[in-house]
């Protein structure tokens, strides 16, 4: 492993960002952890010695000079405006796109940067109806998302991330990695969502199903914290890496409502289609079903999560039923 070191985390409010930082923290040799997030400080990371806190938003140029301070070894990029507002386009583009853009400079203009990390996703590989749920995605495999805007922007940063590390003088070692959904504990109880998650397991009755093929596929929490802790901490090969996070095991519909005890019904794709519309416009937005996602909840995205276990040795802890169903980990709640 490296030697003391700073890591630098940006959407450290989030879920995945504020369980990373508190992993870090207790780990001998980091000696601090840069946080950025335009929310406020978390309970969880509020007294924390190695915590450096910037209330900032990645898409404006007031933070750069604060974290060069710290000269982090290691950036991990894990803010997002993960869900979509309504009529603010421009607005989620400008920090998403932008904000992402300016991290990757950062990252690319500072040599003591040796390596990026970037949260994408598996939604870049588009939910199709010619999808199968047979078929399990590769890393080799085109990125086609363009209806959905979180995966459509997702996308468009990986394509913009790999056209900046082909143009750069200094090139830390990036890894690009696109986790299933992710569960836990601490997504269960503390992360305050209207998720897919939060909505079957919380809000509806019965589990809603388009098709047998729809399904999902589940990360724990607790496996993303200790890939993004081997990602970060061990000397590894590879220059430029893109990685599924995800165990090779998958949930149907059936099988989801079996875990949560509920009955499946099932429901034409074309009505799904149309419930999303006007749930979206009805709420403007409150009720997350934004244009497109309906075909994420219609059709599976099914990745292949081996190439870390093959390249890097890395065995999943949790499959997709256990990360789902059994509420244990490291955040459990006491």
């Amino acid at each position: 492993e490296y030697k003391i070191m700073n890591i630098f985390i940006t959407g450290s409010a989030g879920y995945v960002g504020r369980l990373l930082a508190d992993s870090f923290s207790k780990k001998e040799n980091v000696s601090s952890i840069i946080c950025l997030d335009k929310e406020s400080i978390p309970e969880i990371l509020k007294n924390n010695p190695k915590v450096v806190w910037i209330n900032a938003n990645t898409s404006d140029n007031d933070w750069q000079e604060k974290v060069k301070e710290k000269s982090p070894e290691v950036i991990i990029h894990c803010a997002w405006q993960i869900r979509q507002m309504y009529g603010q386009e421009e607005t989620q583009k400008k920090w998403n796109i932008l904000g992402t853009d300016n991290v990757f400079d950062f990252a690319f203009e500072n040599s003591f940067v040796k390596k990026l990390i970037y949260f994408s996703s598996a939604a870049v590989y588009g939910a199709r109806e010619e999808n199968s749920i047979d078929y399990f995605f590769n890393e080799q495999d085109p990125v086609r998302e363009n209806d959905y805007l979180y995966g459509k922007e997702k996308r468009i940063s990986e394509e913009h991330l790999k056209e900046k590390y082909s143009n750069a003088s200094h090139r830390p070692q990036v890894f690009v990695v696109r986790p299933s959904s992710l569960t836990g504990p601490y997504n269960n109880h503390k992360v305050k969502k209207f998720g897919l998650q939060s909505v079957l397991r919380n809000v509806l009755p019965v589990v809603p199903i388009a098709s047998d093929n729809w399904c999902r596929q589940f990360i724990h929490e607790d496996d993303v914290i200790d890939i993004i802790s081997m990602l970060s901490l061990k000397e590894l090969v590879g220059d430029y890496e893109i990685l599924n996070i995800t165990p090779n095991t998958l949930l149907t519909g059936q099988e989801i409502a079996q875990v949560l005890g509920k009955k499946t019904v099932k429901i034409p794709v074309f009505l799904i289609k149309i419930m999303f519309f006007f749930a979206w416009h009805l709420t403007r937005g409150a009720i997350p079903t934004a244009p497109g996602s309906w075909k994420t909840y219609s059709y599976p995205i099914v990745m292949d999560g081996s190439k870390i276990t093959k390249k890097y040795g890395y065995n999943y802890q949790y499959q997709s039923r256990e990360a789902f169903e059994i509420d244990d980990g490291r955040y459990k709640m006491k």
